[in-house]
């Protein structure tokens, strides 16, 4: 069996990308795998990194507002429209699947016409442009949330989550060596922090500007930073003298960061919403503005009415998300409450549930 999977552009597509490919080798080793993404991505990194083979192709993204980048998108597509006939007459794929992401479009496009099976995995709970439109030939569209017959045929549409780390599982058994692995107090709160890789500018702002009060209710606070964020969040650090606050760049053991968390902050992706679910911890999302179709915030709303999250706008946080977050801490049975609620939109074997409809395709 001959597979391709093309996408990525974030980690929240590329990591669910990397998990169905995994899956589909568990069911049968023999089966090949090629991924296509976009040239200068970081799936042209990750993939390769995970043992995969992955070509490149010059996609880029068209700007929604004027800019001189989008004179190039067009020549960039066509070339990549060329170049993707070339692989799949090469690859001979039996399915090709779509994550999401700049490669995504082209290559889905011209597999549907070349009369390849294609399955789209839509993670978020707004679908966009490019999946609408691929979506009018996709064999299968596998989904993570409900109500997603707004966008797609009913008849095509199969419920199975999005795929995560696969260590996320009985984290319980975990706190002892989180606690010891952070360095943290059994007998203190800890509030795990996170914004994505790169950072998230509102969150640290937040952060930052509500130390004082964090410190003197005597939280213990990890605090993921993202790449962007990490030396001016030392630098807030050092005027407070033995604080509970740790900073962090990165964290490499994301299992042992949520095992500790009694309470989460994060952006509000789909796949981070995924995880989230299995973790089945009290959380607050800030969703990010800064994304097509402003679908972050339509993930957060999505378990704001299920009562399984709290949402705090983008705008507000500076003022409303430390202070929120000081309520939710104050009501044990509110963060119990929240953290049973978000576990049971937990779908923490979507990998193979993707496999599955590739089998059924083939």
């Amino acid at each position: 069996m001959k597979i391709i999977i093309s996408g990525g552009g974030t980690g929240g597509h590329i990591f669910p990308a990397l998990a169905i490919a995994r899956a589909l080798q568990r069911r049968d080793n023999q089966t090949e795998i090629l991924f296509v993404g976009a040239h200068n991505r970081m799936e042209m990194e990750k993939v390769p990194a995970a043992g995969y083979k992955i070509v490149g192709l010059p996609v880029t993204g068209f700007q929604r507002r004027l800019s001189m980048k989008n004179l190039a998108f067009f020549p960039k597509l066509l070339i990549s429209l060329t170049k993707c006939k070339s692989i799949i007459k090469a690859f001979k794929p039996d399915v090709v699947i779509g994550v999401g992401g700049f490669a995504s479009g082209p290559l889905l496009w011209v597999a549907q016409r070349m009369k390849v099976p294609t399955l789209i995995q839509e993670q978020n709970s707004y679908a966009g442009i490019t999946n609408k439109l691929l979506a009018r030939r996709a064999a299968r569209i596998c989904v993570a949330y409900d109500r997603m017959d707004r966008y797609f045929s009913k008849t095509k549409i199969t419920k199975t989550g999005n795929p995560v780390r696969n260590d996320l599982t009985d984290l319980k058994s975990k706190i002892p060596e989180a606690l010891q692995f952070f360095h943290l107090d059994k007998n203190k709160k800890t509030v795990l922090v996170v914004g994505g890789s790169l950072g998230a500018r509102t969150i640290n702002e937040s952060l930052a500007f509500n130390l004082d009060e964090l410190i003197r209710r005597n939280f213990q606070v990890i605090w993921q930073t993202g790449t962007y964020y990490y030396e001016s969040a030392k630098l807030t650090l050092e005027q407070y003298a033995g604080h509970h606050v740790q900073v962090h760049q990165f964290i490499n053991r994301m299992d042992l960061a949520f095992a500790a968390a009694d309470y989460i902050i994060s952006r509000a992706g789909a796949g981070t919403i995924s995880e989230l679910c299995i973790v089945g911890k009290p959380v607050i999302l800030v969703p990010s503005p800064n994304v097509a179709e402003d679908h972050q915030t339509k993930n957060a709303l999505s378990l704001v009415e299920k009562d399984a999250a709290i949402m705090v706008k983008d705008n507000e946080a500076r003022e409303k998300l430390v202070s929120r977050l000081l309520e939710l801490t104050g009501s044990e049975s509110r963060g119990v409450e929240l953290g049973v609620n978000i576990q049971k939109l937990a779908k923490p074997n979507a990998d193979y549930l993707i496999v599955d409809e590739v089998y059924r395709l083939i």
